[in-house]
Formats: structure tokens, C-alpha cells, sequence
């Protein structure tokens, strides 16, 4: 089985700085796959190239074996990758379920013309998100808030209503980027299981930024550790954290 994703030599700068350098690995399909390293590592970078947000300076970044370069921003979604941002991204002013409506509409093909005159396209498209957004809300335990206006909700929920919306998208691929940032003890032990659930259940392969260790090491198949813009370990969790560089990364020399 070939890789979902192959981050292959991606090396970028920001003027003299150099913030990733010739960066390597794969994930798998059905992978969960933690990306750590301590603040300036480059793991936002690399999130950021994934997404499009970021120029490449050199190498190659392949999704399904099809180059993800040279696309523009508006296509990733389309292609199967979704994402959370560390900083919540969300209509404040909208319901739950209009928050996760608006993940599913890049998966929606009928045009003006279709909607405005109602046609039967149309219809079922509508019924059919209707039903997706529904079965999404369930999932994240999000029925009793689904007509609640998001800026009313506790941080925690908040954080769920984003991971529902990058759902609705119907990613193959999903960047999670830091999403127990702001979480209590109880939450986050949520998190964890919500995480594993998405895989096994929506058959979705994960990629997970995240600087709280337990979370990470408690959920992935693989940690791919990362500092001052290099790759320096990358394996199983229980390797990556005897892995003395990253020892050090994290701790200092001894």
C-alpha cells in the first residue's frame, strides 16, 4: 500500500532563516501520525506548506501520489485534506450547525442556477448535507447545542464545533493543529478518544500537531520528531521518546 502523504526534502526559508530543512516522512493510510518538536521547530511551517499557505522553496509534498505544489489554496479542501487551526477559526455569530454546514460545502456540486430554481440536484444535495451535518453532530456529542451560537459556548465545545466542521468536509487526510491547546484534564482525555474514534470510525489518517506529550504519544502509531527545521526522529511513540536527540531537544544537554 502506498503512502497517503510523502513529504519528500521540503526545505523552506523566510529570508536568511531557515525554517525547514529537506524535512521527510510518510504518512500512511489510517495512520494516526504525531508531528512534535519544541516551539520554532517548524511544525506550523510544515502545516501551513500542507495547506498551501506556505511556498515550498524545495522538494515535494505528494497527496495520493499527486504533487501538491503547485495547486492553489482553494483546491486542498477538494482534494481531501482538512484542517483546525490553533487558533479558532470559526463563525462566532452562527449556530453549531451552520458552523459544520459550512465544512461540507466544498463537497457540494449543484450550481446557482440549480439552488435558485430548486431543482431536484439541488434537493438532494440539501437533504443529503442535512443528514451528514446531523450524523456529525451526534458524533461529537454536540445535539444539545446544535441551534446554540457558537460564542456562547465554553472554549471546550468551541474546540469540538471545529473538528465537527473540518468533518463535514469528508477529508481523507486531517490536520489537527494543537487542538488540546486550552483544554482542562477532563477534556483532553476526551480529545483522545474523540481522535481514535474519527480514524476507526469515518476512516480518516490523521496528522497531529501537539505540544502535550501524553496526548500524542496515548494516540499516534507514529511520532515524527522535528527541531530547528530538521527531522530527527521518527518511529514508534515508545522509540521517539528514548531517542536521545529528542531528549535533548526537549530537555538540553545533559
Amino acid at each position: 500500500m502506498s503512502a497517503l502523504l510523502e513529504v519528500d526534502q521540503v526545505a523552506v526559508s523566510f529570508g536568511g532563516i531557515v525554517a525547514l530543512d529537506r524535512v521527510s516522512f510518510n504518512v500512511e493510510p489510517g495512520e494516526i501520525c504525531g508531528l512534535i518538536g519544541p516551539n520554532g521547530a517548524g511544525k506550523t511551517t510544515l502545516f501551513n506548506c500542507l495547506s498551501r499557505l506556505y511556498p515550498v522553496r524545495s522538494g515535494d509534498i505528494r497527496f495520493e501520489g499527486r504533487s501538491m505544489i503547485g495547486l492553489p489554496k482553494h483546491a486542498i479542501a477538494a482534494l481531501g485534506v482538512g484542517r483546525t487551526f490553533q487558533n479558532l477559526a470559526l463563525f462566532r455569530s452562527m449556530s453549531v450547525v451552520r458552523n459544520i454546514m459550512v465544512g461540507a460545502h466544498c463537497r457540494t456540486s449543484s450550481s446557482f442556477i440549480d439552488n435558485a430554481f430548486r431543482l431536484p440536484v439541488a434537493a438532494r444535495e440539501e437533504a443529503a448535507l442535512v443528514a451528514r451535518v446531523a450524523e456529525i453532530v451526534a458524533f461529537m456529542r454536540l445535539e444539545a447545542f446544535a441551534q446554540t451560537t457558537v460564542s456562547a459556548l465554553p472554549f471546550g465545545l468551541q474546540k469540538r464545533v471545529e473538528f465537527g466542521r473540518a468533518l463535514a468536509a469528508q477529508p481523507k487526510l486531517l490536520l489537527l493543529d494543537e487542538p488540546a491547546s486550552g483544554l482542562n484534564h477532563e477534556e483532553l482525555g476526551e480529545l483522545g478518544r474523540l481522535i481514535r474514534e474519527v480514524r476507526d470510525r469515518f476512516g480518516i489518517t490523521i496528522l497531529l500537531v501537539e505540544h502535550h506529550m501524553s496526548l500524542v504519544m496515548s494516540v499516534s502509531d507514529k511520532v515524527v520528531a522535528l527541531d530547528f527545521g530538521r527531522k530527527i526522529a521518527e518511529g514508534t511513540p515508545a522509540h521517539v521518546q528514548q531517542h536521545p536527540d529528542v531528549i535533548r531537544a526537549y530537555l538540553g544537554a545533559a
